[in-house]
């Protein structure tokens, strides 16, 4: 991790992800997964809404490669907790 990307591939799958959340109504956290066809097109194979989130978990490890440490990822998920405008508070 992370994946052997190309800078373009993974502003891609980046951008779907984002879709996916979107479409879907996301909030919160998700981990969105997908497959890279042998064609260089990605394919959503699901989206999480519960994925694991210890340390040793794919999600945090996940944003631990995007530059975000754990407890930065914690603060900013209760951040957004507290912005959103639906759910309990």
């Amino acid at each position: 991790m992370p994946a052997p990307l190309t800078p373009e591939e993974t502003a891609e799958v980046r951008r779907l992800a984002v879709e996916a959340f979107e479409a879907t109504s996301c909030e919160g956290l998700v981990r969105a997964d997908f497959f890279l066809t042998e064609d260089g097109d990605f394919v959503i194979n699901e989206i999480n809404t519960m994925p694991g989130f210890t340390p040793i978990s794919m999600y945090p490890q996940m944003w631990q490669a995007s530059g975000i440490a754990y407890p930065e990822l914690v603060d900013r998920l209760v951040e957004a907790a507290l912005r959103r405008s639906t759910g309990l508070r």
